[in-house]
Order: C-alpha cells, then structure tokens, then sequence
C-alpha cells in the first residue's frame, strides 16, 4: 500500500462532506459548502471543493479558509500548485523549514505558481481565503515529518 493511500482516503472523506461540489451550473460565494479542512492541514483550517476530485489524476478547484495566525509547515507536492489570494493576505516562503523573515506577502489578489516537489511553506496575519488548482491526485509530504498534523 502507498505511503500515501492515507492522505487519499482523508481526502474522499472530504469529498463526502464536501457534496462533491461541481462548478458546471457556477458557484456563488454563499453556495460553497464549507467544512473542516482534511486532517493533512493544522487543525482550524476550513475547505470547499469547487471541482475536480482531488484522489483522481484531474485538475482540482479548491477554496482554504485560513484563520489569522494560522501556518502550514514546510511541505512539497508532486505537482504544481497554483494559489491566488481572494480575501486577507498570505505569506509564502521556500525553504525547509517555515521562516517568516524569508517569505513574500500576497494581497487579495495576489498570485503564486509553487513548482512541484519545491518545499514551501505559508502563515496568515489576518483571516484569509486563498482558491487552489492543482493536478490531483493530491499528495502531501512535509519537509519534517515531526510537523505532519497527522502524526
């Protein structure tokens, strides 16, 4: 079994709370269903599927709700991720450890392309909503694995 079968599975049930929202009849602000983010991300976090299914090889559509002072330690993925700030702001950082004297901060509006298995880290200042595409299947490794919430 792949190292990785655990994060797919946290993700379907995800998808199971989350309607399997599709965006083809559109999707407004006050439509989204939100819930608590997968067990991948610190706790606090919130989640909303607009498209795709993050276990499949298929692009994925998602929305993260984020809390002020909220931090996802450094991590990589497998393929790129593309994160556009729609509300708040977020700081993002490369590097192998979370340092925030060595990140960029992203205005509402502002954009990140992050390349595959690049460690990356990101913390918010204030509430923010960040919307995310990616190529799923989604996977997650983090750099230190002491700082995987799923441990």
């Amino acid at each position: 079994m792949s190292k990785h079968r655990p994060i797919l599975f946290a993700l379907g049930a995800a998808l199971l709370w989350a309607g399997l929202a599709r965006s083809q009849g559109g999707l407004n602000p006050a439509t989204l269903k939100w819930g608590a983010a997968p067990p991948f991300l610190p706790a606090g976090a919130q989640f909303a599927l607009l498209d795709g299914d993050p276990g499949q090889d298929t692009r994925v559509t998602l929305r993260l709700k984020l809390p002020a002072g909220y931090q996802i330690p450094a991590h990589w993925h497998p393929t790129q991720e593309d994160v556009t700030v729609i509300s708040g702001s977020l700081n993002v950082g490369m590097g192998d450890r979370l340092d925030q004297k060595a990140g960029t901060l992203l205005k509402a509006g502002g954009f990140v392309a992050l390349p595959p298995k690049m460690n990356h880290f990101v913390w918010t200042d204030q509430d923010t909503v960040v919307q995310v595409h990616l190529q799923g299947p989604f996977e997650i490794t983090y750099a230190d694995p002491a700082t995987d919430p799923r441990k």
